[in-house]
C-alpha cells in the first residue's frame, strides 16, 4: 500500500500597504488601478487608515508591511519617539509640498486676514480664550510649518496657542464645529473646509517651504532586507505611478478615482484643487500654484541626503526628542535609502525599455 506524501509549501502573503485618505495617496491608488503592482510582479492589498498614529502602530506591530507616511515618520519610529523603537526606512519620496494652513471663518469675522492680524486677535483675546489649532502628527511637516508660520508673525507656539493632534479627515468637521480655530493639513481637507464655508486658506506649504519632502513609502528595515526583491518591485511600481500622477493629461482620471469612497471619498470638484494647483483660498480668492503638489518632477522621488537633512531638522526642531545627539546625518543616510531607490529606478527603466522594444516588434496594422 502506498502512503500519501504530503508536500509542505511556504506561501508568501502579499504586501499589506496602508494609506491615509489624502490627495497625496494618489500614487498608491493609481498603482493599483493601473495594474502596476501586477506589472512588477507584486501582490498588494491596500488598507485605508484613519490617521498617522494608526499607520505608525501598524507598521511597528507588523499589521502593515509598507505605508504612505509622513517624511519624518521613519526617523521618529527608528528613534522610538512616541512609540516603541522600530528600525524603519524609506526608498521613495511620494511627493513634495501639498499642505496648507486653514483658519476659521469665525476668525475672519473677528478681522483676521493674515498672520499679522491673527497675532493681534490673539493678543486682544488673551484673557477670554486661547485659540486651538490642529496638526496631523507630532513629527509632521504640518506641525513644523505651522510653528514656523506662527513664529514669523510673532506668535509663540508654546504660550499663545494650543496645538493639538487631529487625524486629517476630521480637520474640516472639527473646524466647522468650532473645536478648532485653524489647522495645517494636506489636501483635500483644506478645500473641504473652504467648500463647507467653515474656513479659508491663509498659506500653502509650497509658498512657506518650497519643495519640502512630504510623504514617503515607509517600511521596516527587516522587511526591506528579508523581502528585498518585492520591496524594490513595490518602489518601482509606485515610482511609475508618481510619474503618471504628475502629468496634467492624467489629472482628470486621478481625480475621478480618488473621489471613490474606498479611497478619499470627497467630491471631484474639491479634489481638483490639490491635484491641479488651482487653489480656492476662500472669500473669492483663487490662484494657480504650479508646484502646490509635486509627484515626480524636479527629482521629487529620490530620497536624497538633502531630503533626509530636512526631515532630521524637523525632528530636531520639534522639541520632542530628548536625545538631540541621536539626530545626525548617518542616521538620515541609513533611513533615506537612495541606493534602494536606484535599484527600483533601474527596474522601472528596464520595464520601459522592454515595453518600447515590444512595441517596435509589433507588426503594423493597415
Amino acid at each position: 500500500m502506498k502512503t500519501a506524501t504530503h508536500v509542505t509549501r511556504t506561501v508568501r502573503r502579499g504586501i499589506r500597504l496602508g494609506f491615509v485618505p489624502l490627495t497625496d495617496c494618489a500614487p498608491l491608488v493609481m498603482a493599483r488601478e493601473l495594474g502596476l503592482f501586477v506589472k512588477y510582479g507584486v501582490q498588494v492589498e491596500l488598507s485605508r487608515e484613519l490617521g498617522w498614529a494608526t499607520i505608525r502602530d501598524k507598521i511597528v506591530h507588523r499589521e502593515l508591511d509598507a505605508a504612505h507616511a509622513l517624511a519624518a515618520m521613519p526617523i521618529a519610529a527608528t528613534l522610538g519617539l512616541g512609540s516603541v523603537a522600530c528600525d524603519c526606512l524609506t526608498a521613495l519620496v511620494l511627493n513634495l509640498n501639498g499642505n496648507a494652513i486653514t483658519l476659521s471663518n469665525e476668525l475672519r469675522k473677528r478681522g483676521v486676514k493674515d498672520g499679522k492680524t491673527l497675532r493681534e486677535e490673539i493678543v486682544r483675546s488673551r484673557r477670554e480664550k486661547t485659540y486651538t489649532f490642529g496638526v496631523v502628527f507630532p513629527f509632521s511637516s504640518h506641525r513644523h510649518l505651522l510653528r514656523q508660520w506662527f513664529s514669523a508673525h510673532g506668535i509663540d507656539s508654546e504660550r499663545d496657542v494650543h496645538i493639538v493632534v487631529v487625524p486629517p479627515p476630521q480637520m474640516a468637521a472639527n473646524l466647522k464645529a468650532g473645536h478648532l480655530d485653524g489647522f495645517c493639513a494636506g489636501e483635500p481637507w483644506n478645500s473641504v473646509a473652504v467648500a463647507a464655508r467653515a474656513g479659508w486658506i491663509a498659506a500653502t506649504s509650497a509658498e512657506m517651504d518650497a519643495q519640502h519632502p512630504e510623504k514617503v513609502l515607509m517600511v521596516r528595515t527587516d522587511f526591506a532586507a528579508n523581502r528585498s526583491a518585492e520591496h524594490v518591485a513595490l518602489v518601482a511600481a509606485l515610482l511609475e505611478a508618481c510619474e503618471f500622477c504628475d502629468r496634467p493629461e492624467n489629472h482628470d482620471r486621478v481625480i475621478s478615482v480618488l473621489a471613490r469612497p474606498e479611497y478619499v471619498g470627497v467630491a471631484e470638484s474639491t479634489l481638483r484643487h490639490g491635484i491641479t494647483g488651482r487653489v480656492d483660498f476662500g472669500h473669492g480668492l483663487e490662484r494657480s500654484l504650479r508646484d502646490f503638489c509635486i509627484f515626480n518632477r524636479d527629482n521629487a522621488n529620490e530620497p536624497t541626503g538633502d531630503k533626509a537633512a530636512w526631515a532630521l531638522e524637523l525632528v530636531r526642531a520639534s522639541g520632542l526628542c530628548p536625545n538631540q545627539s541621536a539626530i545626525n546625518f548617518p542616521l538620515g543616510r541609513n533611513i533615506f535609502r537612495a541606493d534602494i531607490f536606484q535599484q527600483a529606478a533601474s527596474l522601472r527603466d528596464s520595464n520601459l525599455q522592454l515595453k518600447n522594444h515590444e512595441s517596435e516588434l509589433e507588426p503594423a496594422t493597415h
